[in-house]
């Protein structure tokens, strides 16, 4: 199982980006997957924003993030992405997308066992 993230950059205040994280290796259409996107700052912990499973296409967003970013997939594409708006300098870090076989939950960051290898937004101010 290989996922990829893409879509990172280097936006101004305000901007948008829509990250994508395509899975290759499983069917999302086959078996419920779930995706979750994380990130991390220099010198903070790594931390949860959203998540989608394949089974039932329900996300969940966390508050930190909510009304700005929102998390969709395509289950034809094997492609999970995350659209992020009203950017501020404070979500700059690398994002990470992870994958889990079943359904999201507050644990997927500890569980899941595929990884992308990051995607760096920065956010100009």
């Amino acid at each position: 199982v290989q996922l990829v993230e893409s879509g990172g950059g280097l936006v101004e205040v305000g901007e948008s980006l829509r990250l994508s994280c395509a899975a290759s290796g499983l069917s999302f259409a086959s078996y419920p997957v779930a995706v979750g996107w994380f990130r991390q700052a220099p010198g903070k912990d790594r931390e949860g924003l959203a998540c989608v499973s394949s089974r039932d296409c329900v996300p969940y967003v966390k508050d930190i993030v909510k009304g700005r970013f929102t998390i969709s997939n395509d289950n034809v594409l094997n492609t999970v992405y995350l659209q992020m708006n009203s950017l501020d300098p404070e979500d700059t870090a690398v994002y990470y997308c992870a994958a889990d076989f079943g359904d999201c939950g507050y644990s997927l960051g500890s569980r899941a066992p595929y990884w992308g290898q990051g995607a760096q937004v920065t956010v100009s101010s």
